[in-house]
C-alpha cells in the first residue's frame, strides 16, 4: 500500500565556487545537525515524449537512502509537491501499477519506459529548534545524470542545493535560508526538479506553444483562460479521484461541467459546432462521475437528518441499512468511474481537450474587447434561466431552471476577471439561486430512495417508522423551497456588468 507526503522545497544553482554558508544563526535555529552523506541513485519513467516531465510529474525508483522505493510526485502549489511513496518490491523494470494508474491523465495509455539515470552524492543537514524539532532540510548534491535510450548519450554532472520544510518549520524560515544563499551567489534553480534540467532540451522540444492572444483583454483571451483553468482542475482532479479522496470526483465533475457550460454559454466566441462533440463528451464524463457523486450526497443527506432527529424517532437500525443499501452501490460507482477514467474513449477527450485549448477554434467575435462582448452573452444565459424559471410549477421544470441557474453562474465566472466586485457580487446571487434548486432537487432525489428503504425494512421484518419519517421531511423541504423561490427568483434581477 502507498503512503504519501507533502513535500515543500526550493532548488538553487550552486556554481563550483560557491560555498554553502552557515545557518545556524538564522532567526528559530538552535543547532544545525551533520552533514550526513547518502549515495542515491534513480531511474525516472515517462512516456516517449516526456508527457509526466511537461506535466510537472516524475516517476522514478530510487535505490540508497532512508526513503528507497518507487516515488511518484505530483505538483499541488508553489514549491509544494505530494509524493506516493511504495516500496521497491519485485517491480524493478515496470512501474507499479498503483502508480501508473496515478499519471494515466497524461499517459494516456502509452508505455512508461525508462528516459533517465541520476545519481546522487547528497551531504545532508537539518536545522532544528531548541527541542531538537526539525525546522528543514538542506541538502547538497552533487549529481550526475544520463538521458537513456542512446548508447552515446553523454552524462551531464552539476551541482545543487535542496532546501525542504520539516514539520516544525515555516515559510518564513525557506525565505531566510535563500536569502542567506543569495549572499553567497547561490541562486534558485529554473528547474524544479532533476530530470526536467537534465532532459530540458527535448522537455522544450515536445512541449507546444503556450496559447493566448497578445494583450489579454479580447473576449478570446478571458474565455480561453477560463477553459484552461479547467482542464488543468479535470487534470489535477483525475488522481484523487483513482485514490478515492474526499471531494475529488466532485471537484472533477465541477471543472467539467464548468467547461461545458462555458462552451455553450460563449459559443458565439469558441465556434459552437467546432466544440459540439466534445461538449457531448463532456457531459459522458460528468454523467459517469455523477453516479458516485450523487450517492456520496445522498448518503450524507440520510446520515445529517438521522442525527437532527431525536433518539426515540430512530427505531431499528437504521445506520445499519443505510450502510448496507449504499456500500454496494458507491463500490460499484467508484468501479465505474474507474472504468471510464481508463478507457480510450477518456483519453480521446483529454486529447481534445488538449487540442481546443491549443489551437481554440474562435469565431471573429473573439477578437472584440472582453468588455464589450461578455455582457450581451451573460444577458443572454439569464434571458434562458429567466424562460425556464417563469414555468417552473412542478419539479421537473425546477430542475431545468437549476440547470439554467448553474450555467449562468459560470458564465458570470467567467466574467468576473473582467468586471470584478461587480460580477462577483451578481455571481453570488446567482449562485444563491441555484443551490436553493439544488435542496429541491436533493429532495426530489432522495424521496424515492427513503420509499424504498422503507418497504425493504418492512419486508426485512425490520420498522420502517424513521424512513417514512425522513421522507415527510424531504418533501416539507421541497414545499419550503417552492415557497421561497419567487422572493428569490425576483432578488436576482437581470445581470448588470457593463
Amino acid at each position: 500500500m502507498s503512503t504519501s507526503v507533502h513535500e515543500t522545497e526550493r532548488k538553487y544553482e550552486a556554481p563550483g565556487g560557491a560555498a554553502l554558508p552557515d545557518l545556524s544563526d538564522l532567526a528559530g535555529v538552535a543547532a544545525v545537525a551533520g552533514p550526513e552523506e547518502h549515495q542515491l541513485e534513480a531511474v525516472y519513467y515517462d512516456t516517449a515524449d516526456l508527457r509526466l516531465a511537461r506535466a510537472g510529474l516524475t516517476l522514478r525508483r530510487r535505490t540508497g537512502g532512508d526513503d528507497a522505493g518507487w516515488h511518484l510526485k505530483l505538483p499541488v502549489g508553489v514549491d509544494t509537491r505530494e509524493e506516493v511513496r511504495l516500496p521497491a518490491g519485485r517491480a524493478a523494470k515496470q512501474p507499479p501499477e498503483e502508480l501508473g494508474s496515478l499519471v494515466q491523465v497524461h499517459a494516456r495509455g502509452r508505455e512508461l519506459a525508462p528516459v533517465a539515470r541520476i545519481r546522487t552524492t547528497r551531504h545532508r543537514r537539518q536545522l532544528v529548534d531548541d527541542k531538537g524539532r526539525l525546522l528543514a532540510e538542506v541538502v547538497e548534491d552533487l549529481v550526475s545524470g544520463q538521458a537513456l535510450g542512446g548508447d552515446d548519450t553523454p552524462v551531464d554532472s552539476w551541482r545543487e542545493i535542496e532546501v525542504e520544510l520539516g514539520e516544525r518549520g515555516d515559510v518564513a524560515l525557506l525565505d531566510l535560508v535563500e536569502a542567506r544563499l543569495a549572499e553567497s551567489g547561490i541562486a534558485r534553480s529554473a528547474s524544479s526538479a532533476k530530470l526536467t534540467r537534465l532532459l530540458a532540451d527535448r522537455i522544450a522540444a515536445t512541449t507546444p506553444p503556450a496559447p493566448g492572444r497578445a494583450g489579454g483583454k479580447s473576449a478570446g483571451d478571458v474565455v480561453l483562460a477560463y477553459l484552461r483553468e479547467q482542464a488543468d482542475a479535470l487534470k489535477h482532479e483525475d488522481p484523487r479521484v483513482r485514490r478515492g479522496e474526499d471531494e475529488g470526483v466532485h471537484k472533477m465533475r465541477v471543472a467539467t461541467r464548468r467547461m461545458r457550460s462555458a462552451l455553450q454559454a460563449f459559443g458565439s466566441i469558441v465556434d459552437r459546432d467546432d466544440t459540439r462533440e466534445l461538449t457531448d463528451e463532456l457531459k459522458w464524463l460528468a454523467g459517469t462521475l455523477g453516479e458516485a457523486r450523487d450517492l456520496e450526497v445522498l448518503r450524507a443527506r440520510f446520515e445529517d437528518g438521522l442525527a437532527a432527529l431525536d433518539g426515540d424517532l430512530v427505531l431499528g437500525p437504521v445506520r445499519a441499512q443505510l450502510v448496507r443499501h449504499f456500500s454496494s452501490l458507491e463500490t460499484a460507482a467508484h468501479e465505474s468511474a474507474l472504468a471510464a477514467l481508463n478507457s480510450e474513449r477518456y483519453f480521446a477527450l483529454l486529447d481534445a481537450v488538449d487540442a481546443m485549448i491549443a489551437d481554440p477554434p474562435f469565431t471573429p467575435a473573439a477578437s472584440e474587447k472582453a468588455k464589450k462582448a461578455l455582457p450581451e452573452l451573460v444577458t443572454k444565459t439569464y434571458r434562458r434561466l429567466a424562460k425556464r424559471a417563469g414555468n417552473a410549477h412542478d419539479d421537473d421544470a425546477l430542475h431545468e431552471a437549476r440547470k439554467a441557474a448553474k450555467r449562468l453562474r459560470y458564465a458570470v465566472e467567467v466574467s468576473e476577471p473582467v468586471f470584478g466586485k461587480r460580477a462577483a457580487k451578481y455571481h453570488k446571487k446567482v449562485k444563491a439561486v441555484q443551490e436553493l434548486l439544488g435542496e429541491h432537487q436533493d429532495s426530489v432525489v432522495a424521496r424515492p430512495v427513503l420509499r424504498e428503504l422503507g418497504a425493504k425494512a418492512q419486508l426485512d421484518g425490520e420498522n420502517g417508522f424513521t424512513f417514512g419519517l425522513l421522507h415527510g421531511l424531504e418533501t416539507a423541504a421541497a414545499r419550503r423551497v417552492e415557497e421561497r423561490f419567487p422572493a428569490v427568483w425576483r432578488d436576482l434581477g437581470k445581470p448588470s456588468l457593463h
